[in-house]
Protein backbone atom coordinates (compact mmCIF):
# COMPACT_ATOMS: atom_id res chain seq x y z
CA UNK A 1 0.00 0.00 0.00
CA UNK A 2 1.76 3.66 -1.09
CA UNK A 3 1.61 5.55 2.28
CA UNK A 4 1.42 9.11 1.85
CA UNK A 5 2.20 11.71 4.71
CA UNK A 6 1.02 15.67 4.74
CA UNK A 7 3.45 17.31 7.54
CA UNK A 8 1.56 20.48 9.07
CA UNK A 9 3.11 23.14 11.56
CA UNK A 10 2.03 25.81 13.69
CA UNK A 11 0.17 27.88 11.38
CA UNK A 12 -0.29 25.99 8.89
CA UNK A 13 -2.30 27.07 5.63
CA UNK A 14 -5.97 25.49 6.54
CA UNK A 15 -7.32 24.50 2.74
CA UNK A 16 -3.58 23.75 1.89
CA UNK A 17 -3.59 20.74 4.19
CA UNK A 18 -7.57 19.89 3.44
CA UNK A 19 -6.65 19.01 0.17
CA UNK A 20 -4.59 15.74 0.79
CA UNK A 21 -6.55 14.67 3.58
CA UNK A 22 -9.59 15.18 1.00
CA UNK A 23 -8.04 13.00 -1.99
CA UNK A 24 -5.69 10.37 -0.12
CA UNK A 25 -7.16 10.36 2.95
CA UNK A 26 -10.61 9.30 1.67
CA UNK A 27 -10.90 5.24 1.74
CA UNK A 28 -11.55 5.37 -2.22
CA UNK A 29 -11.06 1.60 -2.60
CA UNK A 30 -14.77 1.53 -4.60
CA UNK A 31 -12.61 3.30 -7.44
CA UNK A 32 -11.20 -0.63 -7.97
CA UNK A 33 -7.69 -0.17 -6.69
CA UNK A 34 -5.89 -0.44 -3.21
CA UNK A 35 -6.41 3.25 -1.59
CA UNK A 36 -3.64 4.82 0.02
CA UNK A 37 -2.26 4.85 3.74
CA UNK A 38 -2.50 8.21 4.49
CA UNK A 39 -1.65 10.47 7.57
CA UNK A 40 -1.04 13.66 9.35
CA UNK A 41 2.57 14.62 10.71
CA UNK A 42 3.27 17.40 13.06
CA UNK A 43 6.35 19.20 12.34
CA UNK A 44 5.97 21.21 15.56
CA UNK A 45 4.64 19.97 18.64
CA UNK A 46 0.99 19.38 18.38
CA UNK A 47 -2.09 20.55 18.85
CA UNK A 48 -1.21 22.80 16.39
CA UNK A 49 -2.84 25.57 15.81
CA UNK A 50 -3.93 26.52 12.53
CA UNK A 51 -3.67 29.45 10.06
CA UNK A 52 -7.69 30.33 10.81
CA UNK A 53 -7.40 29.83 14.52
CA UNK A 54 -8.58 26.36 15.28
CA UNK A 55 -6.24 23.38 16.71
CA UNK A 56 -5.71 20.24 14.86
CA UNK A 57 -3.91 17.03 16.65
CA UNK A 58 -2.17 13.70 15.34
CA UNK A 59 -0.52 11.49 16.57
CA UNK A 60 2.38 10.96 14.11
CA UNK A 61 5.62 13.11 14.23
CA UNK A 62 8.89 13.77 12.01
CA UNK A 63 9.97 10.31 12.30
CA UNK A 64 6.98 8.68 11.04
CA UNK A 65 8.01 10.23 7.71
CA UNK A 66 10.69 6.97 7.07
CA UNK A 67 7.85 4.99 6.20
CA UNK A 68 6.05 7.16 3.73
CA UNK A 69 6.30 6.74 -0.24
CA UNK A 70 4.86 10.67 -0.81
CA UNK A 71 5.83 12.89 1.38
CA UNK A 72 3.79 16.41 1.47
CA UNK A 73 4.54 20.07 2.80
CA UNK A 74 1.08 21.86 2.58
CA UNK A 75 0.87 25.68 2.37
CA UNK A 76 3.19 26.77 5.02
CA UNK A 77 2.89 29.16 8.25
CA UNK A 78 4.63 31.74 6.42
CA UNK A 79 7.46 31.31 3.76
CA UNK A 80 9.81 33.00 6.30
CA UNK A 81 9.31 30.88 8.92
CA UNK A 82 12.51 27.79 8.60
CA UNK A 83 11.84 24.92 8.72
CA UNK A 84 13.43 23.16 11.67
CA UNK A 85 16.57 21.18 11.43
CA UNK A 86 15.10 17.81 11.69
CA UNK A 87 12.79 18.11 8.86
CA UNK A 88 15.26 19.23 6.53
CA UNK A 89 16.46 15.80 7.28
CA UNK A 90 13.47 13.78 7.11
CA UNK A 91 12.73 15.43 3.96
CA UNK A 92 16.60 15.09 2.56
CA UNK A 93 15.93 10.91 3.98
CA UNK A 94 12.83 10.64 2.14
CA UNK A 95 14.47 12.10 -1.11
CA UNK A 96 17.61 9.56 -0.72
CA UNK A 97 15.61 6.71 -0.49
CA UNK A 98 13.17 7.61 -3.43
CA UNK A 99 10.12 8.86 -2.01
CA UNK A 100 8.33 11.31 -4.41
CA UNK A 101 8.36 15.13 -2.89
CA UNK A 102 5.52 17.88 -2.95
CA UNK A 103 4.36 20.78 -2.15
CA UNK A 104 1.52 22.93 -2.13
CA UNK A 105 1.45 26.84 -2.44
CA UNK A 106 4.40 28.16 -0.69
CA UNK A 107 5.16 24.90 0.64
CA UNK A 108 7.65 25.16 -1.73
CA UNK A 109 10.14 27.19 0.36
CA UNK A 110 10.44 24.40 2.70
CA UNK A 111 11.95 22.11 -0.34
CA UNK A 112 13.88 24.87 -1.13
CA UNK A 113 15.24 24.88 2.66
CA UNK A 114 15.43 21.14 2.10
CA UNK A 115 18.03 21.85 -1.44
CA UNK A 116 15.38 19.88 -3.13
CA UNK A 117 14.53 22.67 -5.59
CA UNK A 118 18.06 23.54 -6.88
CA UNK A 119 18.34 23.06 -10.73
CA UNK A 120 14.62 22.49 -10.74
CA UNK A 121 11.74 23.80 -12.86
CA UNK A 122 9.20 24.40 -9.55
CA UNK A 123 6.45 26.76 -8.62
CA UNK A 124 4.35 28.30 -6.48
CA UNK A 125 1.46 30.77 -5.48
CA UNK A 126 2.49 33.88 -8.14
CA UNK A 127 2.34 36.53 -5.22
CA UNK A 128 5.43 34.73 -4.15
CA UNK A 129 7.20 33.34 -6.68
CA UNK A 130 9.58 36.01 -7.28
CA UNK A 131 10.60 35.88 -3.63
CA UNK A 132 11.22 32.24 -3.70
CA UNK A 133 13.47 32.92 -7.06
CA UNK A 134 15.71 35.13 -5.02
CA UNK A 135 15.73 32.85 -2.38
CA UNK A 136 16.45 29.71 -3.76
CA UNK A 137 18.56 31.35 -7.03
CA UNK A 138 19.40 27.54 -8.31
CA UNK A 139 15.48 26.57 -8.39
CA UNK A 140 14.13 27.64 -12.06
CA UNK A 141 10.66 28.98 -10.83
CA UNK A 142 7.91 28.91 -13.24
CA UNK A 143 5.31 31.69 -12.23
CA UNK A 144 2.80 30.86 -14.86
CA UNK A 145 1.64 27.15 -14.30
CA UNK A 146 -0.53 25.29 -12.01
CA UNK A 147 1.73 22.81 -10.92
CA UNK A 148 5.48 21.21 -11.85
CA UNK A 149 5.41 17.68 -12.26
CA UNK A 150 9.67 17.44 -12.20
CA UNK A 151 9.85 13.43 -11.28
CA UNK A 152 10.45 12.92 -7.92
CA UNK A 153 10.05 16.47 -6.88
CA UNK A 154 6.28 17.79 -7.52
CA UNK A 155 5.16 21.53 -6.99
CA UNK A 156 2.19 23.14 -7.40
CA UNK A 157 0.27 26.90 -6.98
CA UNK A 158 -1.22 28.52 -5.02
CA UNK A 159 -4.34 27.00 -2.87
CA UNK A 160 -6.80 24.95 -5.42
CA UNK A 161 -3.90 24.55 -7.55
CA UNK A 162 -2.94 21.65 -4.72
CA UNK A 163 -6.16 20.06 -5.87
CA UNK A 164 -4.29 19.66 -9.50
CA UNK A 165 -1.17 18.59 -8.18
CA UNK A 166 -3.11 15.59 -5.81
CA UNK A 167 -5.33 14.76 -8.76
CA UNK A 168 -2.40 14.50 -10.90
CA UNK A 169 -0.40 11.96 -8.76
CA UNK A 170 -3.39 10.11 -8.60
CA UNK A 171 -3.79 10.12 -12.07
CA UNK A 172 -0.06 8.86 -12.27
CA UNK A 173 -0.05 5.96 -9.65
CA UNK A 174 -3.60 4.35 -10.65
CA UNK A 175 -4.71 6.20 -14.62
CA UNK A 176 -7.29 8.42 -15.77
CA UNK A 177 -10.07 6.77 -14.90
CA UNK A 178 -9.78 6.48 -11.25
CA UNK A 179 -8.49 9.72 -11.28
CA UNK A 180 -11.91 11.15 -12.82
CA UNK A 181 -13.55 9.44 -10.32
CA UNK A 182 -12.10 11.61 -7.54
CA UNK A 183 -12.44 14.23 -9.35
CA UNK A 184 -16.39 14.04 -10.13
CA UNK A 185 -16.64 13.12 -6.07
CA UNK A 186 -15.04 16.53 -4.90
CA UNK A 187 -16.66 18.27 -7.90
CA UNK A 188 -13.55 19.62 -9.44
CA UNK A 189 -12.58 19.19 -13.47
CA UNK A 190 -9.90 16.45 -13.86
CA UNK A 191 -7.55 18.74 -15.51
CA UNK A 192 -8.00 22.53 -15.65
CA UNK A 193 -6.53 24.59 -18.80
CA UNK A 194 -4.35 27.30 -18.22
CA UNK A 195 -2.25 28.21 -15.72
CA UNK A 196 -1.78 30.93 -12.99
CA UNK A 197 -1.43 33.55 -15.27
CA UNK A 198 -4.69 33.98 -16.18
CA UNK A 199 -5.28 34.77 -11.93
CA UNK A 200 -2.53 37.59 -11.38
CA UNK A 201 -3.01 40.98 -11.52
CA UNK A 202 -0.76 43.39 -12.70
CA UNK A 203 -1.85 46.58 -11.63
CA UNK A 204 0.16 49.84 -13.79
CA UNK A 205 2.67 50.79 -11.25
CA UNK A 206 2.86 54.97 -10.45
CA UNK A 207 6.29 56.09 -12.76
CA UNK A 208 6.99 59.18 -10.66
CA UNK A 209 7.40 60.70 -14.07
CA UNK A 210 4.49 63.27 -15.00
CA UNK A 211 5.22 62.80 -18.85
CA UNK A 212 5.25 58.64 -18.53
CA UNK A 213 1.86 59.40 -16.51
CA UNK A 214 0.33 60.99 -18.92
CA UNK A 215 1.11 58.81 -22.11
CA UNK A 216 0.38 55.63 -19.83
CA UNK A 217 -3.03 57.45 -18.64
CA UNK A 218 -3.36 58.36 -22.83
CA UNK A 219 -2.46 54.62 -23.79
CA UNK A 220 -5.42 52.66 -21.54
CA UNK A 221 -8.19 55.31 -22.94
CA UNK A 222 -6.61 54.01 -26.85
CA UNK A 223 -6.34 50.76 -26.67
CA UNK A 224 -8.46 49.37 -29.59
CA UNK A 225 -6.11 52.24 -31.64
CA UNK A 226 -3.19 51.06 -33.21
CA UNK A 227 -0.30 52.08 -30.94
CA UNK A 228 3.24 52.76 -30.97
CA UNK A 229 6.48 53.94 -29.21
CA UNK A 230 6.18 57.32 -31.11
CA UNK A 231 2.64 57.56 -30.16
CA UNK A 232 3.13 57.45 -26.28
CA UNK A 233 6.69 59.08 -26.74
CA UNK A 234 4.40 61.95 -28.34
CA UNK A 235 2.27 62.46 -25.45
CA UNK A 236 4.66 62.21 -23.01
CA UNK A 237 6.64 65.24 -25.30
CA UNK A 238 10.10 63.25 -25.42
CA UNK A 239 11.65 61.99 -28.23
CA UNK A 240 11.26 58.11 -29.09
CA UNK A 241 14.59 57.51 -27.67
CA UNK A 242 14.50 59.13 -24.39
CA UNK A 243 11.01 58.37 -23.49
CA UNK A 244 11.64 54.37 -24.24
CA UNK A 245 14.99 54.68 -21.87
CA UNK A 246 13.07 55.63 -18.74
CA UNK A 247 9.94 54.06 -19.56
CA UNK A 248 11.89 50.86 -18.87
CA UNK A 249 13.83 52.23 -16.15
CA UNK A 250 10.54 53.38 -14.96
CA UNK A 251 8.16 50.15 -15.17
CA UNK A 252 11.08 47.38 -15.90
CA UNK A 253 9.74 46.63 -19.35
CA UNK A 254 9.58 48.00 -22.99
CA UNK A 255 7.07 50.26 -23.83
CA UNK A 256 5.67 47.49 -26.62
CA UNK A 257 5.56 44.45 -24.02
CA UNK A 258 3.48 47.19 -21.45
CA UNK A 259 1.19 47.82 -24.19
CA UNK A 260 0.70 43.69 -24.67
CA UNK A 261 -0.10 43.45 -21.00
CA UNK A 262 -2.52 45.47 -20.92
CA UNK A 263 -4.50 44.86 -24.12
CA UNK A 264 -4.76 41.16 -22.09
CA UNK A 265 -5.73 42.73 -19.42
CA UNK A 266 -8.70 44.75 -20.77
CA UNK A 267 -9.63 41.45 -22.61
CA UNK A 268 -9.49 39.49 -19.48
CA UNK A 269 -12.19 41.96 -18.09
CA UNK A 270 -14.51 42.32 -21.06
CA UNK A 271 -14.25 38.85 -20.89
CA UNK A 272 -15.33 38.14 -17.68
CA UNK A 273 -17.86 41.38 -17.44
CA UNK A 274 -19.58 41.34 -21.27
CA UNK A 275 -21.63 39.20 -23.50
CA UNK A 276 -19.20 40.59 -25.93
CA UNK A 277 -17.84 37.83 -28.92
CA UNK A 278 -14.24 37.20 -29.29
CA UNK A 279 -14.14 39.00 -32.00
CA UNK A 280 -15.64 42.41 -30.83
CA UNK A 281 -12.88 41.94 -27.90
CA UNK A 282 -10.43 41.43 -30.10
CA UNK A 283 -11.11 44.99 -31.98
CA UNK A 284 -12.00 46.47 -28.56
CA UNK A 285 -8.42 45.62 -27.11
CA UNK A 286 -6.00 46.74 -30.11
CA UNK A 287 -5.44 43.18 -31.53
CA UNK A 288 -7.53 43.57 -34.95
CA UNK A 289 -9.32 39.99 -35.09
CA UNK A 290 -10.44 37.31 -32.79
CA UNK A 291 -7.30 34.80 -34.67
CA UNK A 292 -4.47 37.56 -32.98
CA UNK A 293 -6.10 37.50 -29.29
CA UNK A 294 -6.23 33.65 -29.26
CA UNK A 295 -2.64 33.76 -30.08
CA UNK A 296 -1.36 36.44 -27.49
CA UNK A 297 -4.07 34.63 -24.70
CA UNK A 298 -2.48 30.80 -25.44
CA UNK A 299 1.14 32.50 -25.51
CA UNK A 300 0.62 34.78 -22.10
CA UNK A 301 -2.32 33.61 -20.26
CA UNK A 302 -2.06 30.20 -21.30
CA UNK A 303 -5.67 28.82 -22.05
CA UNK A 304 -8.12 30.26 -24.50
CA UNK A 305 -10.23 33.39 -24.18
CA UNK A 306 -13.58 30.82 -24.44
CA UNK A 307 -11.92 28.69 -21.69
CA UNK A 308 -10.99 31.88 -19.62
CA UNK A 309 -14.55 33.10 -20.22
CA UNK A 310 -15.88 29.73 -18.17
CA UNK A 311 -13.32 29.46 -15.98
CA UNK A 312 -14.29 32.87 -14.87
CA UNK A 313 -18.42 32.74 -15.18
CA UNK A 314 -19.38 29.61 -16.12
CA UNK A 315 -20.93 30.81 -19.56
CA UNK A 316 -21.00 30.07 -23.07
CA UNK A 317 -19.27 33.04 -24.85
CA UNK A 318 -22.17 35.01 -27.03
CA UNK A 319 -22.25 34.06 -30.59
Amino acid sequence: MHVVAAVANEGVLTFDLAVPCEVFGWDRSYLGVEWYDFFVCAADPPPLRTCTGFSIDTPHRLDDLARADTVIIPGWSDPEHEPSAELVDALQEAYRRGARIASICIGAFVLGCAGLLDGRPCTTHWAFADQLSRRFPRARVDPDVLYVDDGQVLTSAGTAAGMDLCLHMVRTDHGVEVANGVARRVVMPPHREGGQAQYIERPVPETGDDGLQRACTWALEHLDESLGVEDLARHAAMSTRTFARRFRAAIGTTPGEWLLQQRLLLAQRLLETTDHSVDRVAHAVGFGTATTLRHHFAARVHTSPHAYRRTFRGEQPAV
